[in-house]
């Protein structure tokens, strides 16, 4: 049974890379009148210490499209369309990054298997008026285990702990019907310090091919998980 190139390309679509979006302002107003003021009060004002963080760990971040080796890809992606992947834009390289990659592996009369990988790295600085960056990512961290949790049309929802992989790491995994085609989807979210690494790997057997084993996409994507978070660590060696 075949489908056309046209319908399968109408699901290559790409994932969004959630942005945090983080202000913090401070603000004083005194007044002071005759002798109603304490003496000295003002350059004891002055000369308090400002509030203090500990100094984020991590200060870059690894080329995202470079975080996998190339056999991991082979494994993830039987029939990749482009190793070198496809990288998405940032202003700011040093604190976000993320690459995408698809294969569409066509079996012939026994349908085709459509995978699609991706990662994003997101690292926060310490700031006085916000937190540590450890924290903040620690922050970011719920987040986005929160956001994968609540994906629309997510059904069999299942969260699991994710050992060995950064400080903390939960595996999500789901079902999602696009265009009668099942989907077995699993978003490794993982943290090392004031690193958040978001790794969103999924699969479908398309016209007529069988769907994928959810349990297999779970291993393959806590494996990758753990080399995303490596190249996060390794990126700040030396």
């Amino acid at each position: 049974m075949h489908r056309s190139a046209k319908r399968l390309a109408s699901l290559l679509t790409c994932a969004a890379v959630p942005v945090l979006l983080v202000a913090g302002c401070s603000g004083s107003d005194g007044k002071s009148s005759g002798d109603s003021t304490p003496s000295g009060s003002s350059s004891a004002a002055a000369s308090s210490p400002s509030p203090t963080v500990a100094a984020a760990k991590f200060k870059k971040l690894p080329n995202p499209c470079e975080a996998f080796s190339k056999d991991t890809l082979n494994k993830l992606l039987p029939k990749v369309k482009d190793a070198a992947g496809s990288q998405g834009k940032s202003t700011d390289t040093t604190s976000r990054g993320a690459c995408s990659w698809s294969s569409s592996d066509d079996q012939g009369v026994d349908g085709t298997q459509f995978r699609w990988l991706d990662v994003a790295f997101q690292r926060y600085d310490s700031d006085p008026t916000i937190g540590s960056g450890e924290k903040r990512a620690t922050d970011f961290y719920t987040q986005q285990i929160n956001d994968a949790k609540a994906t629309q049309g997510a059904k069999k929802v299942a969260a699991v702990p994710t050992a060995g992989t950064g400080d903390a790491a939960t595996a999500i995994s789901y079902d999602v019907n696009k265009e009668d085609n099942d989907f077995k989807n699993t978003t490794i979210v993982a943290r090392t310090a004031n690193i958040v690494v978001t790794l969103n790997y999924n699969g479908a057997g398309m016209a007529g091919a069988d769907t994928p084993n959810g349990n297999d996409l779970l291993k393959a994507a806590q494996a990758a998980a753990k080399e995303a978070v490596t190249a996060a660590t390794k990126a700040n060696q030396g």
